[in-house]
């Protein structure tokens, strides 16, 4: 008896090793059945980055322990709720926000660059619910900006594509600022 309780023992070990590692993974290459046509959408809106006063869009999250001093704060990680409008004014028709992290990349104190990773949402209009992801490097030393757009949801799933950024307003006390973005997204 005791020899079949062994078997029967290993027998469910070897079941229950065995369950999880056919049960995790699944794949199934499908052919399309048609072509689907790609769609090309240019957006223009501007983006607030405000830091300074009670209720910021993006705030510090981590800060390097380095002794070497930096103008521009090599190594701080913000996190960012940006405000998207469709005028330059704060006060202007609020359309969306860009969620994320940006942070300041660049050891030279005379050029401000960062590496941002952002999902912008829109809320209303056309595009509700419909967002794009951008990850790219943007740097002060360019007057106007070229980040990449690797991806989107909604209206926009499977976008790719990039976007041209300007400084439309910027207060170097504070650092807050103002973007102008117009935006190509392809997708289907």
């Amino acid at each position: 008896m005791k020899k079949e309780h062994n078997i029967f023992a290993l027998a469910m070990i070897f079941c229950l090793a065995i369950a999880p590692v056919y049960g995790q993974y699944y794949s199934k290459t499908v052919m399309r059945a048609t072509q689907r046509a790609e769609k090309m959408t240019r957006l223009h809106f501007f983006l607030h980055d405000t830091v300074s006063g009670e209720n910021p869009s993006a705030v510090v999250i981590a800060r390097p322990n380095i002794t070497q001093p930096s103008s521009f704060g090599f190594g701080i990680l913000f996190a960012i709720n940006d405000p998207l409008t469709v005028g330059p004014a704060p006060t202007s028709t609020l359309i969306g926000n860009a969620q994320g992290l940006y942070v300041s990349s660049s050891r030279d104190p005379a050029v401000f660059t960062t590496v941002m990773y952002a999902d912008f949402a829109f809320t209303s209009g056309r595009f509700n619910g419909s967002s794009f992801s951008l990850i790219s490097r943007s740097s002060s030393s360019d007057a106007i900006r070229e980040l990449a757009i690797v991806g989107g949801r909604g209206a926009f799933r499977m976008a790719q594509g990039f976007a041209l950024t300007q400084i439309n307003f910027a207060n170097m006390t504070t650092g807050d600022v103002i973007l102008e973005c117009n935006v190509t997204l392809y997708h289907y």
